[in-house]
């Protein structure tokens, strides 16, 4: 069965984009066949994270439209075997967008048997970030370890309990994650950025990840090529651990806790 899985967040900035080319990546080393989705209609990104914008011919509203099939739109990744990418126009409008509309892309997908369809969605409530979250079984809440991303990511997860198809047929509610990003240990330690338990007491949703800060993330969106493939990087590994929870296997959290040093394990400090 297709398992449609939407990232998303109240604010802008937070990593959607990243995450969903690294999920999707990940899931798709698996052996998992995945197409991951650009929601963000005007202000597409993710063929730049994921180095394909130069194979881009038809788009996600074109396929809506009738002016493309989706087997002529999908763009097939040049470094992982089994994931495709679908992505947005930025010459069209966010109300180009619409529920009969993407309801027919998603049951085209299905009818190709793909196991994951990520949605990689706009921030906020707009009109690409609703129906991002609408048709969705999964919703991978990304979020910031400061106040105002937390709080925003708070206001999503009330929309996604109210405005999801589930919720309106009244079927089993989106199973909802959090995804930690930008994370620093050291800024905790001082005091200038949430804990991720202080962001767990205020969302009460289950972590799927913590991705630390990394120079790296910045080196290889600017490549085209996603982080998770730098196997060597701290936000590499932490995105591979994310895709393993997604998988059913139980993963310790790394990166979470500062490393002793020699006379902190000298003297059990």
């Amino acid at each position: 069965m297709t398992r449609i899985i939407v990232i998303t967040s109240g604010k802008g900035g937070v990593g959607k984009t990243t995450s969903s080319a690294s999920i999707s990546t990940g899931l798709a080393q698996y052996g998992k066949k995945t197409v991951v989705i650009d929601f963000d209609v005007g202000l597409r990104n993710l063929d730049l994270i994921m180095g394909c914008e130069r194979r881009v011919v038809y788009d996600f509203v074109n396929v809506i439209q009738g002016e493309s099939t989706i087997n002529q739109t999908l763009i097939k990744d040049k470094y992982t075997k089994n994931l495709f990418i679908l992505p947005a126009s930025q010459t069209r409008d966010k109300e180009s967008l619409t529920y009969q509309g993407v309801d027919f892309v998603f049951k085209e997908l299905k009818k190709m048997k793909f196991d994951f369809i990520i949605c990689d969605s706009p921030a906020g409530i707009e009109r690409g970030a609703v129906l991002a979250l609408y048709f969705a079984d999964e919703a991978i809440i990304t979020t910031n370890p400061e106040i105002s991303s937390v709080r925003d990511s708070d206001r999503i997860l009330g929309i996604i309990s109210s405005k999801s198809k589930r919720s309106k047929e009244k079927k089993k509610p989106v199973k909802e994650s959090l995804l930690l990003t930008r994370y620093s240990l050291e800024k905790v330690d001082s005091g200038d950025m949430l804990s991720s338990k202080d962001v767990l007491d205020i969302l009460r949703i289950p972590l799927i990840g913590i991705i630390p800060e990394d120079e790296n993330i910045l080196k290889a969106s600017n490549k085209g090529i996603p982080i998770i493939l730098n196997t060597k990087s701290i936000a590499g590994i932490s995105y591979q651990d994310v895709v393993k929870r997604l998988l059913g296997q139980n993963i310790p959290f790394k990166f979470i806790k500062k490393k002793k040093n020699f006379f902190q394990r000298l003297f059990g400090r």
